[in-house]
């Protein structure tokens, strides 16, 4: 997994910095596991827009991605790398001995061939293994994890992320994020060994704006090249700085707390992430 510099043959090529895509092992995805993608254009039910900056980009087949990692003590083979265009981790095709087959999203450094299994017992923190958090020993890097029991994984799911199990307090594991935010989850909840795969998208250089159409994102324009009537940055004679940085319906950006202090999981959070 790395990224490529390309020779400067056209103007578009001369930024572009490219994955290398060598650790993909096929280009076909399973058939069964494919789902139709319907595009919205950014607008609702009634034909109206209500997400600006969205529309066109490739056609996309949906991947049925397994983030329960339900199906417990039984092995299952990976059978394949490939790519996602719906997300910015690779994915594996894994095949459990039943012969039901499966997509998972693929830690760093998983290979064809490999046995993965997942449990609630008897499971070990291998890379690729799936088990509760209260079954890790301290120090294990762990990326798709759940918040709740049996709801799936929902954390550290894009590509290069992982959080650390650090602690252990009574009935909760003390988890510290890449964002250094510290916050407890239930020893219940299942994770995932090992770091997200394609660490290096950080790393992707577009190089030309009609790549980012072909993503589905359509030109977005600066608030200050606005008039006060579309957003509180817009206006003023000249090229005005546009005040505090703050959203269209005037919530500050920066230098004040956005989240919500009714949150009920502000209970789980240890300390915030740092400045």
């Amino acid at each position: 997994m790395g990224v490529r510099k390309l020779r400067p043959v056209t103007p578009s090529m001369r930024f572009r910095v490219a994955p290398d895509f060598k650790e993909l092992t096929t280009d076909k995805p399973e058939k069964s596991l494919l789902e139709p993608l319907k595009k919205s254009g950014g607008r609702n039910d009634s034909g109206r827009r209500t997400m600006r900056y969205i529309g066109g980009g490739h056609k996309r087949m949906y991947r049925i991605i397994d983030f329960k990692r339900d199906k417990f003590d039984m092995p299952a083979t990976v059978l394949s790398v490939e790519y996602d265009p719906n997300r910015s981790a690779r994915i594996s095709l894994v095949q459990y001995e039943d012969g039901e087959k499966r997509y998972i999203i693929a830690p760093q450094g998983i290979t064809v061939g490999q046995i993965v299994r997942s449990g609630l017992d008897g499971v070990t923190p291998d890379v690729g293994n799936t088990l509760p958090l209260g079954k890790m020993p301290i120090g294990t890097i762990v990326h798709a994890i759940e918040l709740q029991p049996g709801r799936g994984a929902s954390m550290a799911r894009s590509a290069g992320t992982y959080a650390q199990l650090v602690a252990r307090e009574e009935r909760y594991a003390v988890l510290r994020l890449p964002s250094s935010e510290t916050r407890r989850v239930l020893n219940t909840c299942l994770a995932t060994v090992g770091t997200v795969s394609n660490s290096d998208h950080m790393n992707v250089t577009m190089g030309k704006a009609g790549r980012v159409r072909w993503l589905g994102r359509r030109p977005r324009t600066r608030p200050v090249a606005m008039n006060p009537v579309d957003h509180p940055m817009g206006g003023g004679e000249g090229r005005a700085s546009g005040g505090h940085p703050r959203s269209r319906n005037g919530q500050f950006a920066k230098g004040q707390k956005t989240r919500s202090r009714k949150n009920p999981s502000n209970k789980l959070i240890i300390s915030r992430r740092k400045k």
